[in-house]
């Protein structure tokens, strides 16, 4: 907005300039025209069509906990190295992969967590979570 005011009389002239604003529109209505057939643009393809049935059917969850110790355990059950190794081996190869829930007690030795991710990873199982509780005020 521009104000002018002459020295000669008290009125004051209020003018809008238009010139910015048509600039701006002209900008906008350029990108859109350039934009639109872009988005538009598709390929008619005749896709296949294919049934698929929900699985009610959940894949089992495995506990693994190590205590302050070191010690294993495959669902509260005591477990040696060796046999949690062979254990994850042969769960990896189900159908279904299990889903692996590691729990570890706070004042284990980070070695120890690791070693159950690692077998986990290297038996071939995808799907790993944590265990942990929530704190209480």
């Amino acid at each position: 907005m521009s104000f002018n005011v002459d020295s000669d009389d008290e009125d004051v002239m209020n003018e809008i300039n238009m010139t910015p604003l048509v600039d701006v529109m002209l900008v906008l209505l350029i990108i859109f025209i350039i934009t639109v057939p872009v988005i538009n643009q598709s390929i008619e393809l005749d896709l296949p069509v294919a049934k698929s049935e929900k699985l009610e059917v959940k894949p089992k969850a495995i506990v693994l906990s190590v205590n302050s110790e070191g010690d294993y355990f495959w669902a509260e059950q005591a477990i040696s190295k060796k046999e949690l190794v062979e254990r994850l081996l042969i769960a990896a190869q189900e159908t279904m992969q299990p889903i692996v829930h590691i729990r570890g007690d706070k004042t284990t030795q980070y070695k120890n967590v690791v070693f159950l991710m690692e077998q986990v990873q290297q038996a071939g199982i995808n799907s790993m979570a944590f265990i942990t509780e929530e704190k209480k005020p």
